[in-house]
């Protein structure tokens, strides 16, 4: 009886601390366990932890300094809003300021706008996989950007810059190999990513691989897109952005003051009174300023390389028909309106309807990753992605517009490819020409 006293006692003791202690015994467990993964990050010479991306800065509640002692009786409601809408206004004026200033400005703007939105997503990225100093991984970020922007620009080059690429010899070498280029720069940084791998560190080391590419497809396609649509008529830029930045301004007036439904799931403080009053506010604006714009050539006419001026400039036209009054019956009513007005409705509505869906897109990201803004770039607005969101999503329908019911082929990229033909190929290219061109009575 003893004996078996003692083994009962012994197995109550030995299970006691599982039982009574269950809890316990779990989170000590779990702190061994994070105590041997930081172990492991250790080895990895000059790498450190993040353990949330509570680290990536914030900017949207941020109040500059210069501002604080002004604004601190303010409710925090009202603090947010006015510093919001002071740099909305600034940042409304420098861009009014670059449009002035032409499009070589315009398109710098563009590209330190993709820059900066790249350089945000990849600091989410480092943050969300807990660990910075993997060998070479930011050095290999930025290769791909670089080599992802030659490949979209390269190739496009001659578009706009024909004369330019033909007067400088290694700018022709460039664009004519520039498929075969671009491949090989890619298997450079793709080499380099495999030799770069350390084990025990490859899914980390995969995951921000495939977390590049996606930065890469979203900012780089989208910037390459909008400056494609700057080329075609500073008016196909301004108009939508514009749209987008009025759809954003009106929805968050809307909101702020009438806001009592909410929208959608992703995004809390996004209204049905928001969503609606900046969507009407959006056709009208869009309405007006396309009227206004469509009086200037320097927003109708394209944008091209000037050989004589060494530089980018807006050229000198004759309006297209898009941009010349036309009379039509609406319901009975006529009315004289530019044919661009019209397209600038379907514009419009896309910005109303579809554009915040970008927005909702990058809240939804936001709140998986467990941050607010992408960055603290701008004070009460966050970083510049923050900003962009809609914009990026309006640049691709406007080239798919473009494309699809506005832009003809460009004789420079035709006559580029009739080159590139053989001798007898081009003469019967010629002779073809010629006889429609007699055909049509212009020769």
């Amino acid at each position: 009886m003893d004996r078996s006293a003692r083994q009962r006692s012994g197995r109550a003791t030995a299970e006691s601390p599982t039982k009574k202690n269950g809890h316990k015994f779990r989170h000590d467990f779990s702190e061994t366990r994070t105590t041997t993964d930081e172990e492991e990050e250790e080895q990895l010479p000059g790498a450190t932890t993040i353990h949330n991306t509570k680290d990536v800065p914030q900017g949207s509640d941020r109040v500059p300094e210069m501002l604080k002692h002004l604004l601190i009786r303010l409710p925090q409601r009202w603090r947010n809003a006015l510093v919001r809408s002071i740099f909305g206004f600034v940042m409304i004026s420098l861009f009014s300021l670059i449009i002035y200033l032409g499009p070589i400005g315009l398109i710098v703007l563009i590209l330190t706008i993709q820059v900066k939105c790249f350089q945000e997503i990849i600091s989410i990225g480092h943050s969300v996989y807990r660990i910075h100093g993997l060998p070479w991984f930011r050095s290999l970020s930025w290769y791909f950007l670089l080599t992802t922007n030659y490949f979209f620009y390269g190739e496009n080059v001659i578009d706009f810059f024909g004369a330019l690429v033909d007067k400088v010899e290694y700018l022709h070498f460039l664009v004519k190999y520039h498929r075969f280029l671009s491949f090989s720069l890619y298997c450079v940084g793709f080499m380099w990513f495999v030799l770069s791998l350390v084990k025990k560190y490859y899914l980390k080391q995969f995951s921000l691989f495939a977390w590049t590419h996606v930065a890469l497809l979203i900012v780089v396609t989208q910037s390459y897109l909008i400056i494609q649509n700057v080329f075609q008529g500073l008016i196909w830029f301004l108009t939508p952005v514009s749209m987008i930045i009025c759809n954003d301004l009106m929805a968050y007036f809307f909101g702020f003051f009438f806001g009592r439904t909410p929208l959608i799931k992703l995004s809390p403080k996004k209204t049905w009174e928001g969503f609606i009053g900046g969507g009407i506010a959006t056709i009208f604006f869009g309405a007006a300023l396309s009227w206004c714009l469509c009086h200037s050539s320097y927003f109708t006419c394209p944008v091209e390389y000037d050989e004589a001026l060494g530089r980018i400039v807006v050229t000198t036209c004759k309006p297209s028909y898009l941009f010349r009054q036309q009379e039509i019956e609406v319901f009975g009513w006529h009315l004289t309106i530019f044919p661009f007005m019209i397209h600038a409705l379907w514009l419009s509505l896309f910005s109303a309807v579809i554009g915040p869906f970008g927005g909702f897109f990058a809240s939804g990201f936001k709140r998986a990753f467990k941050i607010k803004d992408f960055g603290d770039v701008i004070p009460g607005h966050g970083g510049i992605m923050d900003r962009f969101d809609c914009q990026f999503l309006m640049a691709t329908f406007v080239n798919v517009y473009i494309s699809s019911f506005i832009r003809v082929a460009s004789p420079a990229k035709l006559l580029a490819q009739v080159f590139t033909l053989k001798p007898d190929q081009q003469l019967q290219f010629y002779n073809s020409l010629r006889d429609h061109l007699q055909d049509l009575g212009v020769l």
